[in-house]
């Protein structure tokens, strides 16, 4: 069976991946051990579900012996249920590997950079993306998550223009990439004195953190700069020079941070978010290709692209990519966005096996 060929080979190689990591030679190179670990990983779902595949096809065949071989009806009623079982678990199984062999985006176990910035709204829409920033917290949370503020500039009247964090977390950039994009927000605003419901939006921006390996800076490139963080309106609120700013020369990208009261961890954080910025120009050229043969929008990376609404007089939300609408709005904004994010996955999977099968 061809399927059965192709996952011998890959339980091969994960087997000779195995002894590489123990090898002397591999473990001094860390950039090759790095890259090899992370394959091997990637690799034990599929060669797991492939021992689960093995005993299947093992308890058909003893299911159908005993079909030809038995004469008690009692004893074939039970291998033909038996049977029945098998061959479903066999159909979901190849569904199941299937998917695990499309290749995935290479990406989606890093760690994530989140950027949410007020968009048209005013006062509102920089409420709205302390909203948003507020679920995508409490989501993190329940997920066992950690999050790391790097920067943010508070609204006047509560909320944030811009706020950026990191996820730290398993996968946390392949789940929370379908996050990108700009949200809209429909309700009556406290400032408004008639009920009349305002529309708002901010937009979304979620990266795959770089690592050291994906980016080499050279220090000559970049400039650094002190100054002292602020709060609300421009207000000091820490007299030491602990925030950073650093401008890559070449790029002309500028990178700042003010979260920490340590300069170092504050230059440690930025320099993170460099990396990431930087990465973020090839990767978008990735996610451009990916968006050229796929017919959805769903994780292709188009950011000025409205994906989702959120109406308070009717509790609803609807994610305008796969047509979703669910009546339960509080309970996504308070960070039970699971549902949400499951179909986008199933819809982002059903496109990249049809993309699979039509290319090959």
């Amino acid at each position: 069976m061809e399927i059965v060929d192709k996952l011998e080979d890959i339980r091969r190689r994960w087997e000779e991946m195995g002894e590489q990591l123990n090898d002397p030679a591999v473990m001094a190179d860390m950039k090759r051990y790095v890259k090899l670990n992370k394959d091997y990983k990637d690799l034990e779902p599929v060669v797991r579900a492939f021992a689960q595949y093995k005993d299947v096809l093992k308890g058909i065949e003893d299911a159908r012996e005993l079909l030809r071989t038995e004469k008690d009806e009692d004893f074939r009623a039970m291998a033909r249920q038996e049977l029945d079982e098998l061959e479903q678990n066999k159909e979901k199984l190849e569904e199941d590997i299937r998917l695990m062999l499309i290749p995935k985006d290479p990406q989606d176990s890093k760690n994530a950079v989140v950027e949410i910035r007020a968009g048209t709204g005013g006062d509102e829409a920089s409420i709205f993306a302390g909203d948003l920033y507020r679920m995508y917290a409490k989501y993190c949370e329940r997920k066992g998550w950690r999050t790391e503020l790097v920067d943010m500039n508070e609204g006047t009247v509560g909320g944030f223009k811009e706020i950026i964090f990191n996820v730290i977390g398993d996968n946390a950039y392949g789940i929370m990439k379908f996050e990108s994009g700009v949200h809209r927000v429909q309700r009556v605003p406290k400032t408004e004195t008639q009920g009349r419901i305002h529309t708002s939006a901010a937009s979304v921006v979620v990266l795959p953190e770089a690592e050291e390996f994906d980016i080499e800076l050279n220090e000559k490139d970049i400039r650094k700069e002190t100054f002292c963080s602020s709060g609300p309106g421009g207000q000091s609120v820490n007299t030491t020079y602990s925030a950073v700013r650093l401008t890559h020369i070449p790029s002309g990208i500028v990178v700042s941070c003010q979260d920490e009261k340590s300069q170092i961890k504050n230059l440690a954080k930025a320099m993170k978010v460099l990396r990431t910025r930087l990465f973020e120009r090839e990767y978008s050229k990735y996610l451009e290709e990916v968006a050229s043969k796929r017919k959805t929008m769903v994780s292709t990376g188009d950011r000025s692209a409205k994906i989702r609404t959120y109406n308070w007089p009717q509790g609803r939300v609807t994610d305008h990519r796969i047509n979703l609408t669910l009546y339960n709005l509080q309970t996504i904004i308070d960070g039970e966005l699971d549902e949400l994010i499951e179909k986008l996955q199933m819809a982002e999977n059903a496109e990249r096996l049809k993309t699979e099968l039509e290319a090959g």
